[in-house]
């Protein structure tokens, strides 16, 4: 009986073994085009009628299955992941180049058939198309879509193609040709969820690849990249006598019109650069621009999920209009990131005392580091010191006022006692910049929001405002060169979407003025007898007990108001050297002012004397209680963790394999 059932069972096996070398493998789609398999000769010879609801209006009726790409018919097209893109194209790169795409797309995917034989797209089309749109990818991190390789997928003129955008130039042209207006910025004046701002602004620097680049300073608690994105025609590498200067919003995570309008700032300095504008390429030519649209992404979003309750019927309107005053205005850890910087202030305040102490590059107390400092904290304090900065501003929410260092008063029982800075009138200057060129601003008579600035002209010192402990402009002034002022845009926090654009027209050319401010002053390079920068030398102005100090190079930036100034510049193991300057009205840029040091043998100097209670600039985290802020996820084998993009949800709940060729990594 065992042996009677073998043979049979044998014959059978060995059967379905011998059909199944026999015949070919039948090819998945897009296995042909990577070169895993071949469709046989028989399944490529139907035409069909154009049934691909994507691409209805290219122009021919007739296409061929199988596909350029495998597609064997009309529902393995519609099936795919390539499919699925052209669907969603529109969206994921907000209307840009979408409709070269598509139809660039349709001719792989719906290859024109003709006299019974497929017609392939011409290679120069996808070549121009790829230049052109390749930036928008780039932008949100997603790899040029396989099946539009243009070397693989398109043949040359000689080859006998056709040019799939042959319609759309033509309607171009004559669009262009009625359209007699110069070419203008255009910005779509709407609100950015966390993802399209990230999108936005990596798609804007890819776009401006050649003067303008993202990087990330840290994450927020949620894992939030902080976000910058820079400007300057060598983008990346601080220049010598380049000064630096930034912009910060959305602190507040309720506060969101100065996160809305630094979006825009982005869009309109790559765009103008691109179109010719003299002012904007002589600012980024000569400036190195670094603007952080979001320092609290995560209140961001708590705020704007409030904000999306408005349509629900059952919500309670008044408590909206209470709570809306602070929702999202904290991190998640609820802690305010402007109480959360060290109170430098009140460090300053009690050393004023001792003689030759000065307010400037105050060390950050050891004590600090056993509070709760926030991860977006860390961030940019981490940032501050990194970079040269040289003017900033942080945009705000809930009054109509710039108001300037110092914010915490200098007699603590006094809440509303003018406390200015050594700088005091650099600082007005820099508040009445952004004012004066606001269209409401420093105009006495505009409705104000509560707060009473009669005759102030729109500015305010900020400890007469209201005073407090713990702020970033604060910071900057006491720790490093930067001299920041804290732009409060209006008393909506969060207005309505019709209110951006007009918003945009009154801010922007105080945001364009105040960047153009960061060359007010003097400016130079501290070298040796050798002709070396020295880098740390501290430059004196007499009479304002703030002094700055030269970067990597020996270069240097002091904001200095008009007038007779008389500058002397140290470095320890140099001699000292004065020079007496007149920077008049009449300048529109800084002055160049240089000094040569001489090497001289190191003495103590009364400077170097130790004041009790202070710790070295360099002590940073000193118990390293905080380096996991910069620490990123690591996976299996040590290797950074990398974060599938925003879009990859489209992709896999469709249920199909995933597409990771979209993956640049």
């Amino acid at each position: 009986m065992h042996r009677e059932h073998t043979m049979p069972s044998m014959f059978i096996l060995l059967s379905v073994l011998a059909a199944g070398f026999g015949a070919p493998r039948r090819c998945e789609p897009g296995d042909e085009a990577l070169g895993r398999c071949r469709i046989p000769e028989e399944e490529n010879a139907a035409c069909t009628d154009m049934a691909l609801a994507y691409c209805q209006d290219v122009p021919y009726s007739s296409i061929m299955f199988p596909n350029i790409i495998g597609h064997r018919n009309r529902v393995e097209a519609e099936l795919g992941a390539e499919y699925l893109l052209m669907s969603v194209m529109h969206g994921l790169l907000n209307g840009e180049c979408s409709e070269e795409l598509r139809l660039l797309g349709c001719s792989v995917l719906a290859p024109r058939c003709q006299a019974g034989r497929m017609l392939k797209p011409c290679r120069s089309s996808c070549e121009a198309v790829r230049k052109g749109c390749s930036h928008a990818f780039e932008g949100i991190e997603m790899a040029w879509p396989y099946f539009l390789d243009c070397d693989r997928f398109f043949v040359s003129d000689q080859e006998g193609c056709y040019d799939p955008l042959s319609q759309f130039k033509a309607r171009q042209q004559i669009a262009y040709a009625n359209f007699t207006d110069e070419p203008s910025t255009i910005i779509q004046f709407t609100y950015h969820t966390n993802a399209q701002m990230w999108s936005t602004l990596k798609r804007t620097a890819a776009k401006c690849a050649h003067i303008s680049r993202t990087y990330s300073i840290g994450r927020s608690v949620e894992g939030k990249d902080l976000l910058v994105i820079e400007f300057s025609n060598n983008p990346g590498e601080h220049e010598l006598l380049e000064p630096e200067m930034k912009y910060v919003g959305n602190m507040h995570g309720n506060e969101v019109l100065g996160r809305q309008l630094l979006i825009y700032l982005t869009e309109y300095l790559c765009s103008e650069y691109l179109l010719g504008n003299e002012r904007i390429q002589t600012l980024i030519n000569t400036t190195r621009i670094h603007i952080l649209p979001s320092m609290n992404p995560d209140g961001y979003e708590l705020a704007a999920a409030e904000v999306a309750d408005r349509s629900d019927p059952e919500f309670n309107q008044e408590g909206h209009i209470f709570n809306g005053w602070t929702s999202g205005r904290r991190n998640t850890q609820n802690i305010d990131l402007n109480r959360n910087f060290p109170a430098l202030t009140s460090v300053a305040y009690s050393r004023h005392r001792y003689r030759r102490f000065r307010v400037d590059h105050i060390p950050i107390p050891d004590s600090y580091w056993f509070g709760q400092v926030a991860p977006e904290t860390y961030a940019v304090m981490k940032w501050i010191r990194s970079v040269p900065f040289v003017l900033s501003a942080s945009l705000h929410g809930g009054e109509l006022v710039v108001s300037y260092p110092f914010d915490f008063s200098r007699h603590p029982q006094e809440d509303k006692m003018h406390s200015p800075t050594p700088d005091e009138q650099v600082f007005k200057q820099l508040a009445r910049t952004y004012a004066d060129a606001h269209a409401e601003m420093a105009n006495n008579n505009t409705d104000r929001c509560g707060g009473s600035f009669t005759n102030r002209r729109g500015i305010i010192n900020g400890a007469e405002w209201y005073s407090f402990a713990g702020g970033m402009a604060d910071f900057n002034y006491l720790h490093s060169n930067c001299f920041e002022v804290t732009v409060e845009l209006g008393c909506d926090k969060y207005p309505s979407e019709e209110a951006l654009y007009p918003e945009w027209k009154r801010n922007k050319e105080s945001l364009l003025s105040f960047m153009e401010a960061v060359h007010q002053g003097i400016k130079g390079v501290v070298r040796d007898q050798h002709g070396n920068g020295i880098k740390g030398a501290t430059i004196s102005v007499r009479g304002i007990r703030h002094d700055i100090t030269t970067a990597e190079d020996g270069d240097y930036w002091r904001m200095l108001t008009p007038g007779m100034h008389i500058l002397t510049v140290t470095a320890s193991g140099y001699s000292k050297a004065v020079k007496r300057i007149n920077l008049p009205r009449s300048m529109s840029r800084a002055g160049r002012v240089d000094f040569v040091l001489k090497k001289v043998p190191y003495e103590p100097d009364v400077d170097d004397l130790y004041i009790p209670g202070m710790e070295t600039y360099e002590r940073f985290d000193p118990y390293n209680q905080f380096q996991s802020y910069t620490q990123r996820e690591l996976g299996e084998n040590g290797e950074e963790r990398q974060e599938k993009p925003w879009w990859w949800a489209y992709f896999t709940q469709s249920g199909n394999s995933a597409p990771t060729w979209l993956l640049r990594n």
